[in-house]
């Protein structure tokens, strides 16, 4: 049985249950890696912290299902002495299995914070996040953790589990379960999307909420208003939006990679759903490239009213530039061919620029198109558009990346290609 579309709408749905948590104490953790973008929906509801909480359970030799303990960071270490002695787990064996878990620890903690230091759970309600829990084990370890970590509470909340899983984790002080399907198969059995999080994914994450100066806005659009985060570094050298069609949001963990390197770089980011919660229901809104283009241009105009988005000595607005995957490039430069338009220069990632064919000789912005060398029907499309562009232009190819860029540095390619064109461009 589908229950969610995706982590992060069974973060929205599972926000929607804790809202009585909102308290300027409370700290989100996420488990990883699939935990993290749950929580990072989690977070921005009840407007509180979000972290990452790196848990290792110990599993007995043979039998790695049976937790025995769980390490964490700090130095913190959890054995349950029953089950190491019902197991007849030498101290030997323990030690082996803890020296191995400690490395993978290490590296992983290494991966995910990238020096960013770990908030401080003393005296605070600590909200531990997971995709979901199936016997329960791992979640049980990380409730155990927070506590020793100093949190006052520990609540555990997850999108879906068995009844009677959820109903027996004596660890926390509050269990808050979105779903409790039964039968109960498998985590996995009630997402549509239910890809694997990689590291990188949750670096992104960890990195755009932990900026000082993030905040999450609300845009007024058409009647409607579009979920987005904003960060504006300090002296930004101009600010990009990021255009969200079909497939993909605010939230998307690859945007959220490349906007991470262009703040950085010192560049303001609007990570912006084009559509609401509604309008992407259905499927036909999210290939309206008009409709698109009139909203990324709407959502622009906004956002150069801003105070916050504003320098120099005349008070202007920051130079602007727009980032689109799929149909977001599309709408990109489809609303660039508007006369007037404020656009600097535009970057796009696997996108559709053929879905603005008739207007792609109007545009006048500086074009970046970056395409994965093992996408070769939207490569094909890309050199086809770039035949048809007046304005500088550039194709870029990132050898053996497939439509999503996942592959091993192929992201970090992205967003090296995309910081050297704002950069270049925005600021003249």
């Amino acid at each position: 049985m589908v229950l969610f579309a995706d982590r992060v709408d069974a973060g929205r749905r599972l926000a929607e249950r804790l809202g009585p948590l909102r308290a300027p104490d409370v700290v989100v953790l996420g488990l990883p890696r699939g935990g993290v973008p749950v929580a990072a929906e989690v977070a921005r509801a009840l407007g509180a912290p979000l972290d990452v909480l790196v848990v290792r359970k110990l599993g007995v030799p043979g039998r790695p299902e049976l937790a025995m303990g769980a390490i964490a960071e700090g130095g913190v270490r959890v054995v349950d002495e029953r089950m190491v002695a019902s197991a007849g787990v030498t101290e030997g064996a323990l030690a082996r299995v803890e020296e191995r878990e400690r490395a993978e620890l290490d590296r992983r903690v290494a991966a995910l914070r990238r020096g960013r230091a770990p908030v401080d759970l003393t005296g605070r309600t600590a909200v531990v996040v997971d995709d979901g829990v199936a016997t329960g084990s791992t979640a049980r370890a990380a409730c155990r953790v927070a506590r020793l970590l100093g949190a006052r509470r520990v609540v555990l909340a997850v999108p879906v589990g068995p009844p009677e899983v959820v109903g027996a984790v004596p660890e926390a002080d509050e269990v808050v379960c979105a779903r409790t399907p039964s039968p109960f198969l498998a985590v996995g059995h009630h997402y549509r999307d239910f890809r694997p999080t990689s590291d990188d994914d949750v670096a992104a994450i960890l990195h755009g909420s932990g900026h000082e100066v993030a905040s999450d806005v609300g845009v007024p659009v058409d009647g409607r208003v579009l979920a987005g985060r904003l960060v504006v570094p300090a002296g930004a050298l101009g600010v990009v939006v990021f255009a969200h069609g079909s497939g993909s949001g605010w939230l998307s963990p690859r945007n959220r990679t490349v906007a991470a390197a262009l703040a950085d770089a010192g560049l303001g980011t609007l990570l912006v759903d084009l559509l609401d919660r509604d309008e992407a229901i259905d499927s036909s809104r999210g290939v309206d490239v008009e409709l698109l283009a009139a909203r990324l241009s709407a959502v622009s105009a906004w956002l150069l009213a801003r105070p916050d988005v504003r320098a120099g000595l005349d008070g202007g607005p920051l130079p602007l530039g727009w980032f689109g995957a799929s149909t977001g490039a599309a709408a990109a430069l489809w609303a660039a061919a508007e006369p007037g338009s404020p656009v600097r220069a535009i970057a796009s990632r696997g996108g559709r620029p053929d879905l603005a064919t008739v207007r792609l000789g109007e545009v006048r912005a500086p074009t970046l198109l970056v395409v994965g060398g093992r996408d070769e029907h939207v490569l094909e499309l890309n050199s086809r558009a770039q035949s048809r562009l007046r304005c500088p232009n550039r194709l870029e190819v990132v050898a053996g990346a497939t439509h999503l860029f996942e592959e091993p540095g192929a992201l970090e390619e992205v967003a090296r290609l995309s910081v050297d064109w704002f950069t270049r461009h925005l600021p003249t």
